[in-house]
């Protein structure tokens, strides 16, 4: 009995340092107009590889059925109904309908109607341009998220109208990637969609991840890390995508009420969450609301979330839930850092 007594203790301390750490596997992947780099840690590269196939295979299923771009995707066809209602898939007529709540609750900010503006703007084209008023004016009478119809299973826009669910998608891609790896047994993963960044669980050495949010006024340099565990952070800003005429920076955030860029005063906005669909509808309408609306938005809004807001002045504006998950002290350039409370 006195041997069985040691001999156990030893074992297990035996089979506990036969144990592996976690194994990285990583992979890029170029989808939804934008590089996408993911990396997980599994008990063996065999699993591993098997999470990221997965992951590749759900991100660009999602590609083909949310691109606008593709005519052969869900939302083509959408767009393609001419004022006729169009039976939907599943997946989209819910994502279509979180997009029109989105519009509601962001008194219009967050729209996803502005694709006919999107258009004459030609942001992703080889030759972007910018439309006369007279054009834009034109064009806004087709926008308006309250404007599309839901039946049992159909969507009905307006003639002339149409959807662009890039505001959303790549965040919605983020939520069903964490639903990847909860199924593929990964409980520790780093994923970059774009701006869209998703932290499950925490580094394998038990630290939560770092995640550098940009300088919008240098893109070499950062504002300082978030140091988050199971969290979404995502940014807009004006930096991310835009052109330049006769000494004007135009960038493709676009206000959904004039259809002009949006201009208040901000150049950056970070949403932290605990989802990606809601972190990627925010950033851009907190971004069109300006600063002013952005605060009394997060004071107001029901669900819980963090922000940074960068101003033109150069001011960097954090909520209180971040005082202990911010590092601004790789900051390369100088900046004043203020933190916001909730009344």
């Amino acid at each position: 009995m006195k041997k069985q007594v040691f001999l156990l203790p030893l074992l297990l301390l035996l089979l506990c340092g036969c144990q592996q750490a976690p194994q990285e596997s990583s992979t890029q992947v170029y989808a939804m107009d934008t590089m996408m780099d993911l990396t997980v840690y599994a008990s063996t590269s065999e699993a591993g590889e098997q999470a990221l196939h997965a992951a590749e295979t759900e991100i660009y299923r999602l590609d083909a059925l949310l691109s606008r771009h593709d005519e052969s995707s869900a939302v083509s066809a959408i767009n393609k109904s001419n004022g006729t209602p169009v039976a939907a898939d599943e997946e989209v007529l819910s994502l279509l309908k979180t997009s029109v709540d989105y519009f509601q609750q962001t008194n219009g900010a967050f729209d996803v109607t502005v694709a006919p503006i999107m258009d004459a703007w030609n942001f992703t084209g080889e030759t972007p341009r910018v439309p006369s008023r007279q054009e834009l004016d034109q064009l806004l009478t087709l926008v308006g998220s309250d404007r599309i119809v839901f039946g049992d299973g159909t969507v009905t826009l307006e003639e002339g109208m149409a959807v662009d669910l890039g505001g959303i998608a790549k965040g919605y891609a983020s939520d069903r990637l964490a639903a990847v790896f909860e199924e593929n047994g990964v409980d520790s993963a780093m994923v970059s969609l774009g701006g869209n960044v998703y932290a499950r669980g925490t580094r394998p050495d038990g630290n939560p991840w770092r995640i550098a949010v940009q300088d919008p006024n240098d893109p070499s340099a950062y504002l300082g890390v978030l140091l988050l565990t199971d969290k979404y952070a995502i940014t807009s800003g004006g930096y991310q995508r835009y052109f330049e005429q006769d000494g004007v920076t135009y960038y493709h955030i676009i206000d959904p009420k004039t259809g002009d860029v949006a201009r208040n005063g901000l150049t950056s906005v970070t949403i932290v969450c605990d989802s990606g669909t809601m972190g990627d509808a925010l950033s851009t309408a907190l971004f069109v609301m300006g600063y002013d609306n952005a605060v009394s938005f997060w004071q107001s809004y029901s669900t819980d979330f963090d922000m940074i807001l960068v101003d033109e002045a150069g001011t960097v504006y954090l909520t209180e839930g971040l005082k202990d998950c911010f590092d601004s002290s790789l900051a390369e350039h100088e900046y004043e850092y203020v933190y916001l409370t909730k009344n």
